[in-house]
């Protein structure tokens, strides 16, 4: 059986790691922070942003509220509130039917 390097997952992300994952400015993960009660980062002692693998995954669900389905802040903030565990579900389903079409895609390119 051949070696498998271990997949290293990072415990925290600076705020310009965080910024190209979704290609927005840093400004703009400032801001939700500072709007979404689900984002708290670590904080060191020089003030610098840390976040962790949780605040990412809120930060991928508030982009899709917000970028993909067209909601306000105020809309999105309401139905996080509201339903989370529906959203998240919803947004894992979405995500999980972008792969497929990926990966179906790739498989018409290769024929």
């Amino acid at each position: 059986m051949p070696y498998k390097e271990p997949k290293i997952e990072k415990l925290y992300y600076t705020i310009g790691e965080v910024a190209r994952m979704f290609n927005v400015n840093t400004s703009l993960i400032r801001f939700w922070e500072k709007e979404f009660d689900i984002i708290k980062p670590y904080k060191n002692k020089k003030g610098n942003r840390l976040f962790t693998p949780q605040d990412i995954e809120n930060f991928h669900l508030i982009f899709h509220l917000v970028k993909e389905k067209g909601l306000t802040l105020k809309g999105a903030e309401k139905k996080l509130k509201e339903n989370k565990e529906d959203t998240i579900q919803n947004f894992e389903v979405v995500s999980k039917l972008k792969n497929i079409r990926e990966l179906l895609v790739e498989i018409k390119d290769s024929i």
